[in-house]
C-alpha cells in the first residue's frame, strides 16, 4: 500500500504593507488566495523610521487585512526573512469579513510590544502613495539576495526598508 506524503499547507494574516497584492506575488513568487479577515485584540502600529507597520496586542484593537491561504513551507519561509527577526509568528484567530467565520491562522507579530518606535496608527494608502515603491524595490533586492547572497549580510538590505531621513 503506497502512501502519498502531503506537504502542509499555511493560512497566514497579513496587514499592512502585505496587503498589496504585487508585494505578496513578488514575495511569495506566485498569488494565493487572498480572503479579507479581522484580527481582534490587537493594534497596526507605525514604527518610527520605517517603511513598513507592526502589530501588537492591544485589548480593544483591530487590525483589518488578508489572510494568504494554502502557502508551502518555503513561502512562509519567504515571508518570515522579509519580516526579520523583529517579528515572531503566532497563531491567532481571524474573523473572515465576508462570512464572519472564525480561523486559526499564522501572523507576524512584532516581538517588542513595548517598542518606543511603535506609534500612532499606520495608514494603507499613505504608504501606497509614499513609500509602496521604494519597498517594493526593497522587497525586489531582499529575493534577489535570498538567492544569491553574494557575501552581503541581511544587514546591507535591511536599510532599504527604512524612511529617508528627511531633508532640511
Amino acid at each position: 500500500m503506497a502512501t502519498s506524503e502531503q506537504s502542509p499547507s499555511y493560512n497566514v494574516f497579513v496587514y499592512g504593507s502585505f496587503q498589496e497584492p504585487a508585494v505578496v506575488s513578488l514575495i511569495l513568487e506566485c498569488t494565493p488566495v487572498i480572503v479579507s479577515a479581522q484580527l481582534h485584540g490587537f493594534h497596526l502600529y507605525r514604527l518610527k523610521g520605517r517603511l513598513h507597520p507592526c502589530i501588537a496586542p492591544f485589548e480593544s484593537g483591530l487590525v483589518n487585512g488578508k489572510v494568504l491561504t494554502g502557502l508551502t513551507e518555503a513561502q512562509l519561509k519567504n515571508l518570515d526573512m522579509i519580516q526579520g527577526a523583529e517579528y515572531e509568528r503566532k497563531t491567532v484567530e481571524v474573523v473572515l469579513t465576508e462570512t464572519s467565520e472564525k480561523m486559526e491562522v499564522e501572523a507576524l507579530v512584532w516581538a517588542n510590544k513595548d517598542d518606543p518606535d511603535m506609534y500612532g496608527e499606520w495608514d494603507f494608502e499613505e504608504w501606497k502613495r509614499l513609500h509602496m515603491d521604494k519597498f517594493i524595490d526593497a522587497s525586489k533586492k531582499f529575493i534577489e539576495w535570498k538567492k544569491n547572497p553574494d557575501g552581503k549580510t541581511r544587514e546591507e538590505f535591511e536599510k532599504f526598508v527604512h524612511e529617508d531621513p528627511p531633508v532640511v
